[in-house]
């Protein structure tokens, strides 16, 4: 099915307190880079408005945090029932303004549903805990929210991304302010529709359009306890750093540059597709991408299959757009520099053509550059499209050098039938995310999602059962009710 683009322009305005109101600090205008047709217009509030937004928030938290977690969850129950009976709207929204295709707008909304079930099983986990750890005294400890948090959200994945922490935080008794991206805001306004209607009371889930100003005033904010932030290494740093020095939690995940292992026993019928994939699904633009394979020995009858696969995908049907005309111009000048450094074009996406009628889209065809050498921009820059660097080696071991020379460490995959070399892989590859014939190893919930090095700056994860202690304090309680016969020290 092909994304439906909207014919008439959406006012993206803030919502604050359960309605939506009109910023007063200027206004950016929101292009499909599938036709570069004018879909929507943001209205960035200003200080003031960002100020009564997070206060009311916070006034909303203090009953929503005492109420128990089984009847918060009745509420999530609602939102993921709306959320399956708008799916292909949201798909449809999603995909007009990020340039994905229909099919991965759904995707990626399936996995947020996801994390909303894994948040839905929170009340029937153990959230807490009491011992007797001495003859009448007790130990205890209680889960309890941290009051308001704020979330920065990028371009890419404007459901997925927002959707790993909205239901989790909400579900722990959180209050969420959501900072979508400029570039994608028209899913925030759906989502937070839908979680009105679901009956989340008013003031627990805030949208503050904008940037820059917007995100500072979010983290400046003295209610504001933790922020969680996806977007690129440059400005996750920013936004850890702005954060900590104010004393607040931070976790922040960056940029990538992952790499695909790849050795001639790799199963064929896994290999073609799975690394094809990889490097051209949402048109390269997500942090679990391949953008660097390392081919160890002759695995150029694997290479063929991933060039068979990638040139048999048709732009606008089953690979996106670019999301500004300025990224896809500055991925094509790369392609040229690779070129002009002795990179030899196997597939050209330069070459791809338009979809009929939309030839003012911003498209790129997937892109394979071989005989690419291992310090240059092509195998160590975040290019952040549909192209993958093919770097030759001699073996394993120096596959692995490669790998762990690159300042990120979202993801490594491994493509191999041998069970010892893929458990070296796991071993020895400096990335948070590992797979084994899977070109975008994302874990599944209640596994948790996040990088190393340069990819993340804070401690935990952002989902699963690792994100629980981040956006939760934890409260311990000794207590003795009477005296005992026998006490010793610990009594």
């Amino acid at each position: 099915m092909q994304t439906r683009i909207p014919r008439e322009k959406l006012i993206c305005d803030n919502f604050i307190n359960g309605s939506w109101v009109k910023g007063s600090a200027g206004h950016t205008d929101v292009v499909s880079p599938y036709n570069g047709q004018l879909i929507g217009t943001i209205t960035h509030p200003s200080a003031q408005q960002v100020d009564d937004a997070i206060k009311a928030a916070a006034a909303a938290q203090k009953d929503w945090g005492k109420t128990p977690l089984k009847e918060r969850a009745k509420v999530l129950f609602n939102f993921r029932n709306l959320l399956l009976e708008n799916l292909d709207e949201i798909a449809h929204l999603k995909s007009s303004e990020s340039g994905k295709t229909f099919e991965e707008g759904k995707a990626g909304l399936m996995k947020g549903v996801e994390v909303l079930e894994f948040a839905l099983s929170l009340q029937n986990l153990d959230l807490g805990g009491k011992v007797e750890v001495s003859r009448g005294v007790f130990c205890e400890y209680r889960r309890e929210a941290l009051g308001v948090i704020a979330n920065i959200t990028p371009f890419n994945f404007p459901a997925m991304v927002p959707m790993w922490t909205i239901p989790i935080n909400l579900a722990l008794g959180n209050a969420y302010v959501w900072k979508p991206s400029e570039k994608t805001p028209l899913t925030s306004m759906k989502i937070a529709d839908l979680l009105k209607k679901a009956g989340l009371p008013d003031g627990l889930m805030t949208v503050l359009q904008g940037g820059a100003p917007t995100v500072d005033a979010i983290i400046d904010h003295p209610s504001v306890k933790a922020i969680g932030f996806v977007g690129s290494t440059k400005i996750a740093k920013i936004v850890y750093q702005r954060a900590t020095n104010l004393g607040k939690r931070a976790l922040c995940l960056g940029g990538a540059k992952n790499h695909i292992i790849l050795v001639p026993d790799a199963n064929p019928d896994l290999t073609g597709i799975g690394i094809s994939d990889s490097f051209t699904g949402c048109a390269g633009q997500r942090c679990m991408a391949a953008s660097v394979l390392l081919a160890v020995g002759n695995v150029d009858h694997h290479i063929e299959k991933i060039i068979q696969r990638a040139a048999s995908l048709k732009l606008g049907e089953t690979m996106g757009a670019i999301i500004t005309k300025a990224q896809k111009d500055f991925l094509v000048t790369a392609i040229g520099r690779a070129e002009a450094g002795g990179a030899k074009v196997l597939l050209d996406g330069r070459k791809a053509k338009a979809p009929a009628g939309m030839e003012e889209g911003n498209w790129l065809g997937p892109t394979i550059l071989d005989m690419v050498k291992a310090g240059s921009e092509a195998a160590t820059y975040e290019l952040f499209g549909p192209i993958i660097s093919i770097v030759r080696c001699n073996d394993v071991s120096e596959a692995l050098k490669i790998e762990n020379s690159v300042e990120y460490g979202n993801a490594c995959s491994v493509f191999t039938s041998s069970g010892g070399l893929a458990e070296r892989v796991a071993k020895e590859a400096a990335a948070g995310m590992i797979g084994v014939h899977v070109g975008v190893p994302v874990p599944r919930e209640p596994f948790s999602f996040g990088g190393i090095n340069a990819s993340k700056f804070g401690s935990g994860d952002i989902t699963g059962h690792h994100c629980l202690d981040f956006w939760t304090d934890m409260k311990k309680i000794t207590s003795k009710w009477e005296k005992q016969n026998d006490s010793n020290w610990m009594s």
